[in-house]
């Protein structure tokens, strides 16, 4: 507890935090307000702290939509506790990260998703082209105290840095103004909620290693690689019994045991080409998750304005290519930067919204006469105008000179 609340290690924590940002918690206090609160209240906080006597608040709940159509809830601590489980986390992440699995790489300094997947394809290439692919069901929702805190006493000696963490993990939840008393589940939005994931899996990555298996695990998406339809088979029912040790459950209808050609990995997944090399593309439900927010940006209802509308999907556009830069062909690329073009060709013709007005316009830009009149003619008819016509008119470099961005390098 003395690390943790020593002055080099709350300056930095707070400096992460309020680079963070963040919403504000149950009390409301955005996290610029923090330092001046700081100034007044730390003696006293650092006190009861110190004696084993800090109570947390509740955590608000906040509720976000999942690809599948579920929602995942969130619960946002306030900004004081953000800092204070910065502050835990610096001093905890070093003494458990170098113990964890070189197989685990969520939420660890150093690695990430992009690493995992890579990682994955090696083990494919090796020949391990069956899966047992994990799913827990409500993980962050299901974990189990008692046997968290066991792990957790087991490499620290404070007390008082126990009986904090355990009431972080105990923190109510406040929704519509009624706070509910939780008593399993470390809720996502905290600081902390990452490392005591890995603490609590672990136990499960060295019991993989320790029978020679070869798997990849990001938070609670753990695949394991193996060369038979029987081994996955054996395999999936002896992770059943693992988890079940930790108190935690599969869920049966997102888990199985399959060819990698058949599941998804963190968005990604598996392919061959003709000659039998393995290769990593987009996973389909990845492409119309980006089509879904491509199409809430370039509503033809929306009222704004072409430059608005690009502005708003240069950072979805530039992240979607950084995230998916393993991907081996170009042809996912280019499909989806001439479907997002034509969204904004047809976006143009519904702003022109009369024949004379497209005719115009097109005019004005330098389209021939004879493309103008015929785009013109048709210009009620977005979607269909926006293809072969409006293509030739309205190339792709008018939108590279307005900034926007190709996923296809």
């Amino acid at each position: 507890m003395e690390t943790v609340l020593s002055r080099p290690n709350l300056l930095q924590a707070l400096k992460r935090v309020r680079q963070n940002k963040g919403s504000a918690g149950v009390d409301g206090m955005q996290v610029n307000e923090l330092p001046a609160y700081l100034k007044t209240e730390w003696p006293r906080i650092a006190a009861e702290l110190r004696a084993g006597s800090y109570v947390p608040k509740p955590v608000r709940r906040h509720e976000i939509p999942k690809g599948n159509g579920e929602m995942r809830m969130l619960g946002i601590p306030t900004a004081l506790d953000r800092f204070i489980q910065q502050a835990v986390l610096q001093v905890l992440q070093p003494l458990f990260d170098p113990e964890f699995s070189n197989s685990s790489y969520g939420f660890r300094p150093g690695r990430s998703a992009l690493q995992a997947i890579a990682a994955a394809r090696r083990l494919v290439e090796d020949g391990r082209t069956w899966v047992v692919d994990v799913d827990l069901e409500k993980f962050f929702d299901r974990v189990n105290h008692d046997v968290l805190m066991g792990k957790l006493e087991a490499r620290i000696a404070d007390r008082r840095l126990h009986r904090l963490i355990r009431s972080y993990l105990a923190a109510g939840v406040m929704a519509d103004g009624v706070v509910t008393e939780r008593h399993e589940g470390t809720p996502q939005g905290g600081p902390l909620s990452p490392l005591l994931a890995n603490v609590l899996l672990d136990e499960v990555d060295k019991e993989l290693e320790n029978r020679g298996h070869r798997f990849v695990r990001y938070a609670d998406d753990c695949n394991v690689y193996v060369r038979s339809k029987r081994a996955a088979e054996r395999l999936l029912e002896a992770l059943r019994g693992l988890y079940g040790k930790l108190r935690l459950r599969i869920n049966e209808s997102k888990s199985a045991a399959a060819e990698v050609w058949e599941r998804k990995f963190l968005g990604y997944a598996f392919t061959r080409d003709r000659r039998g090399a393995v290769r990593l593309t987009a996973a389909e439900r990845s492409k119309q998750k980006l089509k879904e927010k491509v199409r809430e940006i370039t509503r033809r209802t929306g009222g704004r304005s072409l430059e608005q509308v690009t502005e708003q999907l240069r950072p979805l556009i530039n992240g979607w290519k950084q995230y998916f830069r393993l991907v081996d062909s170009g042809r996912v690329f280019d499909s989806l930067d001439s479907w997002i073009r034509r969204r904004l060709r047809a976006l143009m013709l519904k702003h022109w919204r009369t024949p004379t007005r497209a005719y115009r316009a097109l005019q004005e830009m330098g389209a021939r006469t004879l493309s103008s009149l015929s785009i013109a003619k048709h210009a009620g008819r977005w979607w269909r105008t926006s293809g072969q016509l409006m293509s030739t008119a309205v190339p792709n470099r008018f939108f590279d000179e307005r900034g926007l961005p190709r996923l296809v390098a």
